[in-house]
């Protein structure tokens, strides 16, 4: 390519960091591998974290602003962030998507999702008040009794398993967590 007085040739940039798709010495699947220094890139499941939310005899449920699952319900619950532990990540998402305080009282859930690559630590929490409000990432809040939830809307199965699960524990101390049923 020539341009002015001067000329040069573009030559295709060389795409930095992992690129080459290939079996890594040892491992037994295909990876993203850097060429140059050999780093590998391991895409493992995420880790999703929420809380089964109550306050009294009612349980804390957010519909969804965003998708997927707009204007479904469901408990508050989302990605973890680095840095924190899986309980912080629960009540950090049952502030901010439905503006409340609460304290963790034993892990309810751990559900396998293969088929998404995620893993779900569901907690069961007791509010500290009554105080909640929709966040950013939900259109509403609200507390339900157990006969008002809205069942027929529920976000997605997990929500379903986690509800279900917290009220057959009720009174419980102790508890085994769930895994995800049949």
């Amino acid at each position: 390519m020539t341009d002015g007085p001067f000329s040069a040739t573009l030559l295709p940039m060389k795409q930095p960091g992992p690129t080459i798709r290939t079996i890594p010495e040892g491992d037994d699947r295909e990876r993203l591998v850097c060429g140059d220094c050999g780093f590998v890139l391991y895409d493992n499941p995420k880790v999703i974290v929420g809380a089964v939310c109550t306050w009294q005899d009612r349980y804390l449920l957010v519909r969804r602003a965003i998708e997927p699952r707009l204007g479904f319900w469901t408990m508050p619950i989302g990605y973890m962030e680095l840095g924190e532990t899986t309980e912080q990540g629960a009540l950090r998402e049952v502030w901010e998507e439905a503006g409340a305080r609460a304290e963790t009282s034993g892990l309810l859930s751990v559900f396998s999702i293969p088929e998404i690559s995620q893993v779900h630590m569901i907690y069961r929490a007791e509010m500290v008040s009554d105080e909640f409000a929709p966040g950013v990432e939900s259109l509403e809040a609200g507390l339900f009794t157990w006969d008002k939830i809205p069942w027929d809307h529920l976000a997605y199965p997990n929500v379903r398993w986690s509800l279900e699960y917290e009220r057959e524990v009720k009174g419980c101390r102790y508890f085994p967590p769930r895994g995800r049923p049949e």
